[in-house]
């Protein structure tokens, strides 16, 4: 007790509880596909497509079924479109996935990664990611962005998930507050481990180790 009243100053008695300003969310942006609201999955919904970015020779994913646990991401191995802050990816069952169009155009991005994830390298876009470990706790899902799909109904974003990674990508700490604000306003709870502001702490080192923030 007494090493962290003096790591985190909490010694003496607790000060009364202080109401907070409310953070300022206006033109916080998260991604595309929730930041105008989270629309619910279809009834019933079995399905569809999904299709790179290339103009042309588009490199098509086939889901037969209905997603699960969508949610947005914050880590840095997830693709992402042009501008958005964080990424937003579900999982299917790998037996409910086929590339129906133009798998020659796909490759892994980095064989060293659990989640080996193929992506069209004519536009870069992520098509799906795979666990071939099978002593992986999510051996057998893949992980897809329905975002790339023409078909509306898919399964909702649930929550955020790595928040404080996106510090890694170049976001500055100082926004984060308005960010886990909007997530929360978009019934998306932010996860972290630890307290968000150590966590913050942790990737902003990070970052500025790796040259994405300045030292």
């Amino acid at each position: 007790m007494g090493f962290l009243s003096k790591l985190f100053g909490t010694e003496g008695p607790a000060p009364a509880a202080a109401s907070k300003p409310a953070v300022p969310t206006s033109g916080v942006k998260i991604h595309p596909s929730v930041d105008n609201g989270v629309s619910p999955a279809a009834p019933g919904f079995s399905g569809g497509t999904l299709k790179c970015k290339c103009g042309s020779d588009k490199v098509e994913v086939t889901l037969t079924g209905q997603t699960a646990h969508n949610h947005v991401c914050g880590c840095t191995k997830c693709w992402k479109p042009a501008g958005a802050v964080f990424s937003q990816i579900a999982v299917i069952s790998r037996d409910n996935v086929t590339v129906s169009a133009h798998a020659e155009k796909l490759s892994i991005v980095d064989p060293s990664a659990a989640i080996q994830r193929y992506a069209c390298t004519g536009c870069g876009t992520h098509m799906y990611g795979r666990i071939e470990n099978q002593g992986h706790p999510f051996y057998g899902l893949d992980f897809v962005h329905t975002e790339l799909s023409p078909q509306s109904g898919w399964s909702p974003a649930e929550f955020a998930a790595f928040v404080s990674s996106i510090i890694e990508s170049g976001v500055d700490p100082s926004r984060m507050d308005g960010i886990r604000a909007r997530l929360r306003e978009l019934g998306l709870e932010p996860y972290d481990c630890l307290s968000p502001p150590l966590m913050d702490a942790i990737a902003t080192h990070v970052a500025k180790q790796s040259g994405a923030l300045p030292a």
